[in-house]
């Protein structure tokens, strides 16, 4: 289950952010960091788009919190690709 949430959260990412979406390809699979943050948006994007789909007012501030979360986990996944950009490679 875990391994169908990552894939699933690779595709949404590399679809979401293009300019990053080769990084993704090449580091995916070799830091669990990254695996984690791939099967959680794909998990809260899930949520957000059920929240959506409700239409409820009452669910405005968890759709907030939800694109908020959304939106700090591909920032977070940015910064890796970043970073791993700008270290040596041996």
């Amino acid at each position: 289950m875990q391994q169908r949430l990552h894939q699933r959260g690779l595709l949404r990412l590399m679809l979401k952010l293009p300019a990053i979406r080769g990084e993704l390809q090449v580091r995916v699979g070799h830091g669990e960091t990254l695996n984690g943050l791939c099967a959680n948006y794909e998990e809260a994007c899930v949520a957000l788009e059920r929240f959506k789909a409700s239409k409820r007012p009452e669910e405005r501030a968890v759709i907030e919190e939800y694109e908020t979360l959304c939106s700090n986990i591909e920032s977070d996944i940015i910064l890796i690709c970043l970073q791993d950009r700008s270290m040596p490679r041996k």
